[in-house]
């Protein structure tokens, strides 16, 4: 049994390129612990700038290599046991354990996969992360801005929810020109579960999110 996912062909190579920017960070615990979230931003722009440099070519050609590169640092900055609960939303209670762990693994897996590829497919040219005092909607959450502009001159205004668990900062969601990811995953996996009369398991099997380029450029509510 198959999902029904509305698609876009043109992918969403933006929201993966401004999203990995964020997540590939080489950050060990003591120091994201020292750090405030914009400078977590910062290091991790910064890393992923040192990282790329003169290989993007190479990485095309290498997937599986990069796919791993990008698993071993989002494991240091993205919450994705939360972000799996919160794209879950109301069916994580009534989920099992099994239930609950499978979809974490099956939704990193293919934010690696999709976020790899888009990172050497986006011609970007500046990545610049911007100081702000907002605060997220909780006291342990935090706003950091981050502004993509691309070779051809289009500026995609990002920002990024972190939230401190056990003294580390980590990314939960993150807001690409007005669309918000993480609502955008939850109300898919929403749609997914009314499509497959609530098979929590055909859903979790058939898992294949996607978000459209020109969504992302043309911008929407948050």
């Amino acid at each position: 049994m198959k999902l029904s996912f509305a698609r876009n062909t043109r992918g969403f190579w933006t929201a993966t390129l401004t999203l990995l920017a964020v997540m590939l960070a080489t950050l060990t615990t003591t120091a994201q612990a020292q750090q405030s979230p914009n400078q977590v931003v910062q290091q991790s722009v910064d890393s992923l700038m040192s990282e790329l440099e003169g290989k993007k070519s190479y990485y095309a050609q290498h997937e599986e290599e990069l796919s791993q590169l990008v698993d071993d640092n989002m494991a240091e900055v993205a919450d994705f046991r939360y972000i799996g609960a919160s794209v879950m939303g109301r069916y994580f209670r009534g989920a099992t354990p099994d239930q609950r762990s499978r979809f974490v693994n099956v939704f990193r897996k293919t934010l690696i996969d999709t976020y790899a590829k888009g990172l050497v497919t986006f011609d970007y040219q500046t990545l610049r992360v911007k100081e702000s005092d907002e605060s997220g909607r909780y006291e342990d959450q935090a706003t950091v801005p981050m502004e993509v502009v691309s070779t051809s001159g289009e500026t995609f205004p990002v920002n990024f929810t972190l939230r401190q668990s056990d003294g580390q900062w980590r990314v939960i969601n993150v807001i690409v020109n007005g669309i918000n990811l993480g609502l955008t995953f939850r109300n898919q996996f929403d749609q997914a579960m009314r499509d497959n009369n609530r098979d929590i398991d055909a859903v979790i099997d058939n898992w294949a999110p996607e978000v459209g380029t020109e969504e992302l450029e043309q911008g929407g509510d948050s």
